[in-house]
């Protein structure tokens, strides 16, 4: 190989690696832009106070523009074990202990899976009650248990849990899973 092609590949090669990293740092700007601010992340969550909401009632708010079901359970509501329904039951199985990361709050999304409607409440003697509280959805039939699993209808999966964290007793974040989100 003579040195003018030794030369040529070494230019060749170096202009490639030039244009490559020049690429990337061309790039970084444009890829890192399209990453959520701070701000918007803190937007998209939503602190709720939870001293407004007494034992066995229900308090409906919205998180970026979504129902959130969010349910204080009573002392009866936690220690019924009878009211658990047993996994084979339900069509989307899961323990009701992975629903909730405190037994006195359950905390799910309120949109029917099925074709995105509103599920309304279903206690005793009122609409959807089918001996069993929790939520029942008008528009297709759907029920669901207390931690918003699917019971019956034509929704394919249970309702979803957004992500949240308590920041103390009385306060719950909903949007991030954790402080360091």
């Amino acid at each position: 190989m003579t040195k003018e092609y030794k030369r040529r590949d070494f230019m060749v090669l170096s202009a490639t690696a030039f244009a490559g990293i020049g690429s990337m740092f061309m790039l970084a700007p444009c890829v890192l832009s399209m990453a959520p601010s701070s701000s918007v992340r803190a937007a998209s969550t939503v602190t709720i106070d939870l001293r407004d909401i007494s034992p066995g009632e229900e308090k409906t708010i919205q998180w970026r523009g979504k129902p959130v079901f969010i349910k204080h359970r009573t002392t009866e509501e936690i220690e019924n074990k009878d009211s658990i329904l047993p996994l084979k039951r339900l069509q989307d199985p899961v323990h009701s202990e992975s629903r909730y990361k405190n037994p006195m709050w359950i905390i799910v999304l309120g949109i029917c899976t099925h074709l995105g409607c509103v599920p309304i409440i279903a206690k005793e003697g009122g609409l959807g009650y089918d001996g069993y509280s929790g939520w029942y959805c008008p528009c297709h039939g759907s029920h669901y248990d207390e931690f918003g699993r699917i019971v019956k209808g034509p929704a394919p999966r249970n309702l979803e849990v957004p992500p949240y964290y308590f920041v103390d007793d009385d306060h719950v974040l909903i949007g991030l899973d954790s402080p360091e989100s």
